[in-house]
């Protein structure tokens, strides 16, 4: 029976380099450079599976350690640190905090507890806290991705810290926010939409808007037509012929300057229509304006702006199952 002799020797680090820069060190065999090494986890050592030496030793396990140190032996505590870190908040969210003592070791003499938190919740950080689990709400409502979160929740930071809204309820704030997030992101969102998942008014939520624009500094890019087609075309159930055609009449009329001082959801909503109108798969005004969230009638005026030059809208190789001079005139 072979018995295998495990050799110590000294750490051997070898540095790759590439170029002028410097790699990261490897720990490798002097004997056998190309062979994987094996770690033992329980010794903490690093061994050759060649000739047995020991190349590293006293390797740290950066795994995770399932023990209990709470108090209730009972319970299942298989954690060894806090929360994640929220780098959103002052100080990292680092603090550890401390429960009240129950035992007589707890308290000194004179009643008072030995063991204090050296720092509770400030009440910023509570109040952002606050606001950001309401953007996450928001959020998921309206079924909005991760990235718009975190950009909603650090414009709300940076508001908050300039106290440039003072006055303004954080809701709002919070509101307007992920207005703003959402347009940046490239995935905008109607006043009213925001307003269906929050606790505040369509004025209030656009006052905080144009606030934070000119607070921050920043902008915003301007709303067309194409960034709401496909949502409302989707959320109606129609074909990808009618969306093409729809968005074909918005960008025509537009064009055309046939639709000048109206909203891009307007004229979306009307494009919509008479896509729609003029397919198998026709819309009525009122189930385009409650996707839309514009009046029958604005969808009304817009389409009569465009309807003088419904011909001259439709893309060549639309296939109508109504001829547009058979359109409704309203």
């Amino acid at each position: 029976m072979e018995l295998l002799l495990i050799a110590h020797s000294i750490n051997t680090f070898v540095f790759a380099t590439s170029g002028d820069a410097l790699a990261l060190p490897k720990v490798q065999c002097p004997n056998h450079p190309e062979a994987l090494l094996v770690e033992d986890y329980r010794a903490g050592d690093m061994i050759c599976p060649e000739c047995g030496l020991v190349v590293g030793d006293r390797v740290i396990d950066v795994g995770s350690e399932w023990r209990t140190f709470s108090n209730d032996k009972a319970a299942k505590d298989p954690s060894r640190v806090g929360d994640a870190q929220n780098p959103l908040l002052n100080g990292g969210d680092l603090s550890t905090m401390i429960s009240k003592g129950t035992g007589s070791a707890s308290f000194d003499e004179f009643g008072n507890s030995k063991y204090q938190n050296r720092r509770t919740m400030s009440s910023s950080d509570r109040a952002m806290l606050n606001a950001f689990k309401e953007i996450t709400n928001m959020s998921d409502r309206i079924n909005l991705p991760r990235n718009i979160i975190d950009r909603t929740n650090n414009l709300f930071k940076q508001v908050y810290e300039q106290k440039s809204l003072k006055g303004r309820s954080n809701d709002a704030i919070a509101s307007a926010c992920l207005y703003i997030a959402c347009r940046q992101e490239g995935v905008p969102r109607t006043f009213k939409e925001i307003c269906a998942v929050s606790r505040i008014s369509k004025k209030e939520i656009g006052r905080c808007f144009k606030l934070i624009l000119k607070a921050l500094e920043t902008s915003v890019d301007l709303i067309t037509t194409g960034d709401f087609m496909s949502r409302f075309c989707s959320n109606l159930g129609l074909p990808k012929q009618v969306q093409m055609a729809a968005t074909y009449i918005a960008r025509k009329a537009v064009e055309l300057d046939l639709v000048p001082g109206r909203s891009p959801i307007s004229v979306a909503a009307a494009a919509i229509y008479m896509a729609s109108q003029a397919s198998a798969e026709k819309k009525t005004q009122k189930e385009i304006g409650d996707i839309a969230g514009v009046a029958d009638v604005t969808i009304r005026q817009s389409y009569r702006l465009i309807y003088p030059r419904a011909a001259d809208l439709f893309p060549p190789d639309f296939k109508f199952d109504t001829p547009v001079d058979k359109l409704p005139q309203l």
